[in-house]
C-alpha cells in the first residue's frame, strides 16, 4: 500500500521555523500548565491510601463523596469505574495515609506503659506484664509491635489501648497476638484508614449497599512518594542520555542533539497534554512516557538512516535538500506505522477504564507528536548544527562535487 507516489517530493525544511516555532508554543504551554492549573499528582507521588469499592445497591459519586467528608476525611476523590457486570463500582482517594497521628501514638505509648525516664508508672495500672519495653508502629499505622520482659496479658493490653480515643482494634478473635513466646512480643492490628473508610461508608449509606470488604486497598507515604517521583524522573534522564549515546555512535555526533532535543518536546508536550486535562501522572504515566521515548527515537533513527544512505548516494545535493528527499521517501511509511499504533490505543481510551485510559490518552499524544518531531524538529535541528557547528560540510561536499565534475568535463574537451 502506497500513499504517497514514488519520486514525489515535498519541501519540508522551507517552512520548518514555521513548525519549529509552533514547537515553541506549545513547549510553552507545556511548562505554564505546571504553573496553573498545575499536576495533579496520583497516590504514587504525593502519599494517601485508595480503595476500590463494588457498592451492591446503586449509589452516586456525590452520595459517596459527602459520606466520607462528613466521616472526617478532606478533600476525597471519588472516579467511577467503568465494569459491566457492575455499574456501582468506584474508586476512592484521600490524602490521610497513617491512620494514627503523632499525638495519638503518644497516648498509645503511654497506654502501653512503655518506661519514660523520670516518670514512674502507675503499679496500680501498669504490672509488669502490661509494661511494654520496646513500642514500634508501622509506617501505615495499622499494627503496632510490642515487646515485654515477662509473658504478656493479652486481654490486659486490649483494654489498654480501649482508652485511646480514635483508636479502634482490627476485629478477629486473634487480636492482640503473641508471634514469640521467647522475646515476648506481641503485635497488635489496628483498623488502617481502608478500614475507617469502609466504616465510614457503612454507617452513612447502610450495610445494604457497602460490601463488607473493598475489592483492594492500597497506600503509600509521603516520604515513599517523593522517591517514587525522583526515580521517575532519573529513569526518563538516563533514557535520554544512553539514547544520546547510541544516536551518536551509530551516526554521527550532528545527529544526536536533534534527536535528543526532539524526545524533550514530545516527553514535554505528552506531559503538558496530561496536566492540561487535569489526568492523573502516576507510576503508569511514566511507563507511558519511556514508551514514548522508545517510540519516538524508532522513527527518528528510520528518518537518520534514510538520510545517511542518501547523503552518498546524492553527493551534488545540500544537506537541506537530502533531507527533504529522505522524509518524501519515508513519509507513507511513517503514516501507516504511526496511524496503526495510534489506532489500536484509540481503542484503549475510548473502551478502557482508570489508569489504562490515562495510558492510552499519554501514549496517543506522544505518538502523534513523536511522529511530527521527527519531520519538523529533529531533522532540520540536525542540518542547523551541521551548518553552525560542523561549517556546512555537506554544503561543501556539494561544492567539491561540482569542482571535480568540472575537471572532469575540462578534461574530456
Amino acid at each position: 500500500m502506497e500513499l504517497i507516489k514514488p519520486g514525489r517530493q515535498y519541501d519540508f525544511m522551507g517552512k520548518r521555523w514555521l513548525f519549529i516555532g509552533f514547537s515553541g508554543i506549545l513547549l510553552l504551554l507545556s511548562i505554564f500548565s505546571f504553573i496553573k492549573p498545575g499536576p495533579k499528582l496520583g497516590t504514587d507521588f504525593k502519599g494517601g491510601t485508595e480503595i476500590e469499592v463494588a457498592f451492591t445497591a446503586p449509589v452516586s459519586a456525590s452520595d459517596v463523596r459527602e459520606a466520607i467528608e462528613q466521616g472526617g476525611f478532606s478533600s476525597p476523590d471519588v472516579v467511577a469505574v467503568s465494569d459491566p457486570a457492575n455499574p456501582n463500582r468506584y474508586l476512592i482517594r484521600v490524602q490521610d495515609v497513617s491512620a494514627l497521628g503523632d499525638a495519638q501514638k503518644g497516648k498509645i505509648t503511654a497506654q502501653l506503659c512503655h518506661p519514660d525516664e523520670g516518670t514512674p508508672l502507675p503499679a496500680d495500672r501498669c504490672p509488669v506484664q502490661l509494661q511494654a519495653h520496646e513500642v514500634k508502629f508501622s509506617p501505615g499505622g495499622d499494627k503496632i509491635a510490642a515487646r515485654y520482659e515477662v509473658a504478656p496479658d493479652l486481654e490486659g493490653i486490649k483494654k489498654q489501648l480501649a482508652g485511646v480515643e480514635g483508636v479502634a482494634l482490627r476485629e478477629g478473635a486473634n487480636n492482640p497476638v503473641l508471634v514469640s513466646e521467647r522475646d515476648h512480643k506481641v503485635e497488635i492490628y489496628l483498623k488502617s484508614k481502608g478500614d475507617q473508610l469502609m466504616d465510614v461508608l457503612r454507617s452513612s449509606l447502610g450495610a445494604d449497599k457497602v460490601p463488607a470488604q473493598a475489592l483492594r486497598v492500597e497506600w503509600i507515604g509521603p516520604k515513599a512518594g517523593d522517591q517514587l517521583r525522583d526515580s521517575a524522573i532519573k529513569s526518563v534522564l538516563v533514557a535520554l542520555l544512553f539514547i544520546m549515546a547510541y544516536v551518536a555512535f551509530r551516526f554521527d555526533v550532528r545527529f544526536a542533539p536533534g534527536g535528543i532535543i526532539a524526545l524533550i518536546h514530545d516527553v514535554g508536550i505528552a506531559l503538558g497534554a496530561m496536566v492540561i486535562t487535569q489526568r492523573e501522572i502516576t507510576l503508569s504515566t511514566v511507563a507511558a512516557l519511556l514508551t514514548i521515548v522508545g517510540y519516538s527515537i524508532t522513527d527518528t533513527v528510520v528518518v537518520y538512516d534514510r538520510i545517511r544512505e542518501n547523503l552518498s548516494k546524492h553527493r551534488d545535493k545540500t544537506f537541506a535538500e537530502i533531507i527533504n528527499l529522505s522524509i518524501s521517501e519515508m513519509l507513507g511509511r511513517t503514516i501507516l506505522v504511526s496511524c496503526a499504533t495510534a489506532l489500536s490505543l484509540v481503542m484503549f481510551f475510548i473502551w478502557g477504564t482508570g489508569t489504562l485510559k490515562d495510558f492510552a490518552f499519554t501514549l496517543v499524544v506522544g505518538i502523534v507528536v513523536g511522529t511530527y518531531s521527527s519531520i519538523y524538529v529533529a531533522a532540520p535541528l540536525t542540518e542547523w548544527i551541521d551548518r553552525r557547528f560542523f561549517k556546512g560540510s555537506s554544503y561543501k561536499r556539494k561544492k567539491v562535487s561540482r569542482v571535480r565534475a568540472d575537471k572532469r568535463a575540462d578534461a574530456v574537451v
